[in-house]
């Protein structure tokens, strides 16, 4: 059995975290990845301290198990999230879009473990400099918001900015991509697209089609002018907004067009309207299955393949 120390840091039996994907991971959800032996995470997105009470209600209904929340700091109501998932006893955050800086004194002091989303070295060197517990390393191959850098690169070069322990993220989805990140120097994996296709994910039938149809050129990049470029299915509505982008669109109408794209997707499956984040290994997840059994799948499939790595040494 595979055991690094993100597993007795956490609590968690097995290496491995979903991904804090907007309007997407819930209670039910993160609650199914943590039974399943991993770190289930609750998103908050840009919902209202509310939402995130209740969906940490569900997840504890759900499970004794260990679960986190990611906290997007651009959020206009990041300030109450964190406020609630600290009183609801949350023991992991993970943060995105932004610098937790003045959240992190409040957070250690509450015993909360923080594991920041870093796309760099001048990042992954100042949060642990501010006192992170670990880092989440996410390449540009990952869904939604995306940096420069690929996960071969980043992942190894973030392990030697830092003391910290390092979670790979981005472009994994099976067995072969996990066993990659311990190779890269990382103590674990975070997966967010492999958990689309999950039987307790409950985005729409139409996303959850479209993921196990997707093929290897299925993604692309848009919102690179704006400064926060996303990866999402090439749908209609990702073609014309990046028209829009290269056409001359002022910044301004371009940020209105994305507004509510996401939950359009998630929730109605609108394929002209919606944007359907997804990472570039969609085109690998090709059946639905339990959250659980994808834990251990991915797992599993590594174990042999580390055991094998000696062949080639001679």
């Amino acid at each position: 059995m595979i055991e690094t120390p993100i597993c007795q840091m956490l609590g968690i039996k097995y290496p491995v975290f979903q991904g804090g994907m907007a309007w997407i991971a819930d209670g039910r959800l993160a609650a199914a990845v943590s039974n399943g032996g991993g770190l289930g995470i609750i998103a908050a997105g840009n919902a209202p301290a509310d939402y995130v009470r209740a969906e940490i209600r569900t997840a504890r209904s759900l499970t004794d198990k260990p679960f986190g929340v990611n906290i997007k700091l651009m959020s206009p109501y990041a300030d109450d999230v964190a406020q609630v998932a600290a009183e609801g006893g949350v023991a992991v955050f993970t943060t995105g879009a932004g610098k937790p800086s003045k959240y992190m004194d409040a957070w250690k002091n509450a015993g909360i473990k923080v594991i920041p989303v870093v796309a760099s070295v001048a990042m992954a060197k100042l949060m642990t400099r501010l006192g992170a517990s670990a880092l989440i390393a996410e390449g540009g191959e990952s869904g939604g918001h995306v940096g420069e850098l690929t996960t071969m690169v980043l992942v190894p070069l973030v392990v030697d900015a830092t003391d910290l322990p390092v979670i790979a993220a981005g472009g994994i989805a099976d067995g072969r991509g996990v066993a990659a990140a311990f190779m890269l120097g990382a103590v674990g994996v975070q997966m967010g697209t492999r958990f689309l296709s999950a039987e307790e994910c409950s985005i729409s039938d139409v996303y959850k089609e479209k993921i196990i149809k997707a093929g290897d050129l299925c993604t692309m990049v848009t919102g690179k002018k704006l400064g926060h470029p996303v990866r999402s299915l090439r749908t209609n509505f990702a073609r014309e907004y990046a028209k829009a982008e290269f056409g001359g669109m002022p910044d301004e109408e371009l940020e209105a067009l994305g507004v509510g794209s996401l939950r359009k997707a998630v929730k109605d499956g609108d394929l002209q309207n919606g944007c359907f984040l997804a990472g570039q290994i969609a085109a690998m997840v090709n059946h639905i299955q339990p959250a659980a059994e994808i834990v251990k799948e991915v797992i599993e499939g590594a174990e042999p393949i580390l055991r094998g790595a000696m062949k080639w040494v001679k």
